[in-house]
């Protein structure tokens, strides 16, 4: 179990460092933009441009672990980050990658 959050973990620093690194002149381009978020079985999930898939559990999260399913799956997708306009919750990709998807 180990392992398997550790290599995660390495995911999204890899994942982190090439949206960083390919993100100099604006908040995003072809090869990092998000083209797809959906929602399945309490996770969040985000496809980017170059195949990439970043996913996070909606649990630690008020808004969204508590939000009807229909609102959960109103994501709208910004250069910057994900935004849910009915639950007025918006998570940047930066805070997603460093594991800040919940409200502390």
């Amino acid at each position: 179990m180990l392992c398997a959050h550790l290599l995660l973990a390495f995911e999204r620093l890899c994942l982190s460092f090439w949206l960083v690194s390919s993100n100099k002149n604006g908040p995003s381009t072809s090869a990092n933009r998000a083209l797809k978020a959906w929602h399945e079985r309490g996770t969040i999930f985000v496809r980017f441009a170059s195949g990439h898939e970043v996913s996070f559990p909606m649990k630690g999260n008020p808004r969204l672990e508590s939000a009807a399913e229909e609102d959960v799956g109103r994501i709208e997708i910004s250069p910057f980050g994900l935004h849910w306009p009915t639950l007025d919750e918006d998570l940047s990709f930066a805070g997603i990658l460093e594991g800040r998807y919940g409200q502390r």
